[in-house]
C-alpha cells in the first residue's frame, strides 16, 4: 500500500488546488494498492467546523487528472453543504477510479478503508455514485470512520430518503418565496432522473397533489414508476424534452451535475430549479443567467443535504427521527438564502455561498482562540 502526496500532481491540478475561487483545500492524497487494482483520491477541503465528511464516488474517468478534478471539485462542493446543513462538520470526497462493475471487490473495498483509516478522522467516508450501503459496510472493516452502513451493521442505510424529503423541503420554500404559498398542488413539476433519489422525491410531489413529468436514461427506472401510478405520472424522451414541457412550474434535476448549462437555461419553461442533483451549475455565470430570465434557483448543495445530514447522524448513533427534524429545517435554510439574495440584490447560488462561507469563517475564527 502506497500513499502519493499533492506534489507529484501536474501543473494543471496544483494550480487549481492553490488558485483561490476552487482551491484552498486542506489536504489531498493520492492511493494505490497493486494488488487490488485500487487507484483513488481523497480530498479534504475544510476541517474548519469538524472532520471532512463526503462520500465515495466510484467512476471510470477519462483520465487520473480529470479524476482529481471532480475530487477537488466535490469536497470544496461538501464543505458548504455541511456549512448550511448545520453540522459541525468540514467538507471532504473520495473517489475511486475505475468501472465499479469491473474493478469493484470487497478487497479492492478493504484497500480503500484502510487508507480512510490512516487519516486518523481527518476524512469520515460515506456513499456516492457507484457506492453503496453494502459497499460501506466492507470499508467499514477496516476504519471507524465510514458511515452510510447498514441497519444490520449499525448504519443509517439508504440515504437517498431522506436526500429526496430535504429536495422536497427546498421546492416547498420555493413555491412560498414565488407563490406564497408551500404546497405544490396543481403545481406540474418535471423530474429528470428517477433512480436512487428522483423516485422518493416523486412519491412526495404525488402526496402533496402536484402534477408530475419525469425522464430518465433507463427505462426500467421509468417503468417502475409509471406502474406504480398509472395515469398519475407522465413521461417524455429525455431531459431535453422536459424541460421545454409547456406549463411545467418547476424542474428537478436529480441525475448528474452541469445540468444547467448555456443550453438548457435558455430553453427553461419552468420558472423554478430544485433538484437533487449535485454541481448542477456548469460553470460561474450560470447562476446570473437564471436570475436575468427570472428562474428562481434553489442552490443544489442546500436543498439536497438531507443525505449528508443522515449519514452524519451515524457518528451520534444514528436517529431516523431526529434526522428527519433536522433536514425539515432545509425548508427555512432556503427561504433564508432567498432573503439573502434579495437583501442583497444577488443571486441565491451567490447569498448561500456568503452564509456558508461566513459559518466556515467564525468555526476557524473559534478554534484559533
Amino acid at each position: 500500500m502506497g500513499v502519493t502526496t499533492v506534489t507529484e500532481m501536474t501543473d494543471g491540478v496544483l494550480h487549481t488546488l492553490f488558485r483561490t475561487e476552487q482551491g484552498g483545500h486542506e489536504q489531498v492524497v493520492l492511493c494505490q494498492d497493486r494488488a487490488t487494482g485500487l487507484k483513488a483520491v481523497i480530498a479534504i477541503h475544510s476541517t474548519a467546523l469538524g472532520p471532512a465528511l463526503g462520500g465515495t464516488r466510484f467512476h471510470a474517468y477519462a483520465s487520473d487528472e480529470e479524476a482529481v478534478l471532480d475530487a477537488l471539485n466535490l469536497s470544496r462542493g461538501m464543505s458548504y453543504k455541511n456549512a448550511l446543513a448545520g453540522l459541525d462538520l468540514g467538507g471532504g470526497k473520495a473517489v475511486i477510479i475505475g468501472d465499479p462493475d469491473v474493478l469493484k471487490t470487497e478487497e479492492l473495498l478493504q484497500a480503500y478503508g484502510r487508507f480512510v483509516e490512516s487519516l486518523g478522522g481527518r476524512y469520515v467516508t460515506a456513499c456516492d455514485v457507484g457506492t453503496y450501503v453494502a459497499d460501506m459496510d466492507v470499508v467499514a472493516r477496516e476504519t471507524r470512520w465510514a458511515t452510510g452502513r447498514s441497519p444490520e451493521n449499525g448504519g443509517a442505510g439508504d440515504s437517498s430518503v431522506l436526500t429526496a424529503f430535504g429536495v422536497f423541503q427546498g421546492m416547498r420554500a420555493s413555491a412560498q418565496h414565488l407563490w406564497g404559498d408551500p404546497t405544490l398542488r396543481g403545481r406540474k413539476v418535471g423530474v429528470a432522473g428517477v433512480g436512487k433519489v428522483g423516485h422518493y422525491l416523486v412519491e412526495h410531489l404525488l402526496e402533496d397533489g402536484a402534477e408530475v413529468v419525469i425522464t430518465d436514461v433507463r427505462e426500467e427506472s421509468v417503468r417502475r414508476i409509471l406502474d406504480k401510478h398509472p395515469g398519475k405520472v407522465t413521461a417524455v424522451a429525455d431531459t431535453d424534452a422536459l424541460i421545454r414541457t409547456e406549463g411545467l412550474d418547476i424542474y428537478a434535476p436529480c441525475a448528474l451535475g452541469g445540468a444547467l448549462n448555456d443550453d438548457t437555461v435558455p430553453a427553461l419553461t419552468a420558472t423554478i430549479v430544485c433538484g437533487a442533483a449535485n454541481n448542477q451549475l456548469a460553470h460561474p455565470g450560470i447562476e446570473k443567467d437564471l436570475s436575468d430570465r427570472g428562474i428562481l434557483y434553489a442552490p443544489d448543495y442546500v436543498v439536497n443535504a438531507g443525505g449528508v445530514i443522515q449519514v452524519a447522524d451515524e457518528l451520534r448513533g444514528f436517529d431516523f427521527d431526529r434526522c428527519k427534524a433536522k433536514a425539515t429545517k432545509i425548508f427555512d435554510t432556503t427561504l433564508e438564502i432567498f432573503a439573502r439574495a434579495k437583501a442583497d440584490g444577488i443571486p441565491p447560488a451567490a447569498a448561500a455561498d456568503r452564509i456558508a462561507e461566513q459559518r466556515m469563517a467564525d468555526g476557524r475564527a473559534a478554534r484559533a482562540v
